[in-house]
């Protein structure tokens, strides 16, 4: 088996222009994404973001207490996660979806099993983040990318790597090439939480940050090149 690869995936990508929900059209892009990188003879983890579904801060400010906010939203992950499996399985993919929540229509999450599955080229899909409040699901991606053996970490965002500050609203934004761990949390980068970083720093654990629609960037990155933002 050539790489182990996690891609973490917003919920945005799913939810296509719409500011909540899920697209179908906008997940059947992400799926022959998911597709065409496997065909690339990497072995495919996937963890999927919530925010299309529920999002945990704004009910905070709205008087949810914070630890049943972000349960909340672990389970916000398991809609994206179940419905990205469904729609790979149409194309006659191998996908099976994993949570440490305890959901009695999901495999309980097991590193072991998870290893297995990506041995025999199954895509494996991972939600309900660590099982805990108040841990992102950056923190997740990096956690089970640890847990399962995996080379690197890809986020996929709709921009093509991390800035110095917002490349929608400033036009002079600038793009970094590299990042070490360090920096990210000096810097109090945006792209990813601070114990996500801490994490990954401790574990060894490359992140490379790009657009999901840039299918060319992504082959570059899993080869060992560097089209988007690489922290490490």
């Amino acid at each position: 088996m050539q790489k182990k690869v996690l891609l973490k995936i917003s919920g945005d990508a799913l939810s296509g222009g719409k500011d909540f929900g899920i697209d179908p059209s906008y997940v059947r892009k992400v799926v022959d994404t998911i597709i065409e990188l496997q065909s690339w003879d990497i072995a495919l983890a996937v963890v999927v973001w919530g925010g299309n579904i529920y999002r945990w801060g704004d009910l905070i400010q709205a008087g949810v207490d914070a630890s049943d906010s972000h349960s909340l939203s672990m389970l916000s992950t398991v809609f994206n996660g179940v419905v990205l499996r469904d729609f790979l399985q149409q194309k006659w993919e191998k996908a099976t979806v994993m949570s440490p929540l305890g959901i009695n229509f999901l495999s309980p999450y097991n590193k072991e099993i998870g290893k297995q599955l990506l041995e025999t080229w199954e895509i494996l899909i991972c939600v309900g983040g660590t099982g805990n409040p108040h841990f992102t699901t950056d923190s997740g991606g990096v956690l089970r990318a640890l847990e399962l053996g995996c080379d690197m970490m890809i986020k996929a965002t709709k921009v093509d790597g991390v800035y110095d500050k917002d490349p929608v609203k400033y036009a002079d934004a600038k793009k970094y090439s590299t990042l070490d761990y360090d920096t990210v949390i000096q810097k109090e980068l945006a792209i990813l939480d601070t114990m996500s970083v801490v994490l990954a720093k401790q574990g060894k654990l490359p992140i490379h940050v790009l657009a999901l629609d840039d299918s060319k960037g992504l082959q570059e990155c899993i080869s060992g090149h560097n089209p988007g933002t690489t922290i490490s």
